[in-house]
């Protein structure tokens, strides 16, 4: 079957499409015929070596897929062959077929798109479990929502204006201030590009203390990181709750002074180890997922889609920050 491989460490232009042996289910596993497969950070730095995992050699990327259950491996009860569902394989869901485990699938509904249903786990995943588990967020809530016009960002957007939070979206650009609008954000802030100085740090944090209020933001959800970590953290309130989501701007430093100050709380998100450990309280928050769903509280927003072969530039386009929205390969 065909594959976009990672043959060796390097960046999307190191890809290859390629032919691998169809994969065989084994105890509770299944193969899939995939007919979609979104796009995550996670695949950025997985085929650089800079991911928590490094699979063998070579492997394709792609963490999360959709398509048709084509055959099932022992033990398997809640699928058979012809089944619609969704993954999160980790990796190797950017080729014709993916092995994934029964335990992480889920139908797919009934009128779903398979590119808008590949978009939903990891990103709307990793964004409850920050915000309800980390975050502990709360009806009335300020929450400041740094990248907020990416997959996590909607995401994060999005869940907070369900669960009642007032939300202030930070974004790098006015038209990603439209999408962040468009997912329900209550006020924006546009920053401009890091390096920071001092005085520029500084200005960005008054930026941010004006948009979410004199009492500060509740929660901050960072999934950017770099030079916007300390202005963000600056506008935090009393007893405020900040999630470390991701570090496409860099990891940051962090000056601890401010959490003393704020009495304030950082909290790491690490959705896939989460999943990994408490399997069915992340079960609970996907069910919660597929209900605001149904509702039309959330909605996957599938901004580009690629062929298989082009998967590379789909990752070209997340690691330099450009891509607005979902990404999907579809095949």
């Amino acid at each position: 079957m065909k594959a976009l491989l990672s043959t060796a460490t390097g960046g999307p232009e190191t890809l290859e499409l390629g032919e691998v042996a169809r994969p065989t289910p084994g105890k509770g596993q299944m193969v899939v015929d995939v007919k979609a497969c979104a796009v995550n950070f996670p695949d950025v730095l997985i085929i650089e070596d800079k991911y928590q995992f490094k699979p063998q050699r070579p492997f394709a990327p792609g963490g999360e897929v959709a398509g048709i259950v084509a055959e099932v491996g022992e033990g398997v009860t809640d699928f058979k062959t012809g089944d619609r569902v969704i993954a999160a394989c980790g990796n190797g869901g950017m080729a014709e077929a993916a092995l994934v485990n029964a335990a992480n699938s889920y139908p797919l509904p009934e009128g779903r798109d398979f590119a808008e249903g590949a978009a939903l786990l990891m990103t709307y995943g990793t964004s409850i479990h920050a915000l309800v588990d980390r975050g502990h967020i709360e009806e009335g809530d300020t929450l400041l929502v740094l990248g907020a016009s990416g997959g996590v960002g909607i995401a994060a957007v999005e869940l907070g204006k369900a669960f009642g939070a007032r939300v202030v979206a930070g974004v790098s650009s006015e038209a990603k201030a439209d999408i962040a609008r468009q997912a329900g954000a209550d006020e924006v802030v546009v920053y401009g590009y890091q390096p920071f100085d001092k005085e520029a740090s500084k200005a960005l944090a008054n930026m941010f203390k004006t948009a979410v209020g004199g009492d500060g933001a509740n929660v901050i959800y960072d999934a950017v990181g770099g030079d916007y970590c300390e202005p963000a953290l600056r506008s935090i309130a009393w007893e405020g709750r900040y999630l470390v989501v991701g570090f496409p701007a860099g990891i940051p430093r962090l000056p601890l002074n401010l959490t003393l100050l704020k009495s304030c709380d950082v909290a790491g998100v690490f959705w896939g180890a989460f999943a990994a450990r408490e399997p069915q309280r992340n079960r609970a928050n996907i069910a919660r997922l597929f209900q605001l769903w149904e509702q039309g509280k959330i909605s996957p927003r599938v901004t580009e889609r690629f062929a298989l072969a082009d998967g590379g530039k789909a990752i070209a386009k997340l690691g330099d920050r450009s891509a607005v929205g979902k990404l999907v390969v579809t095949i």
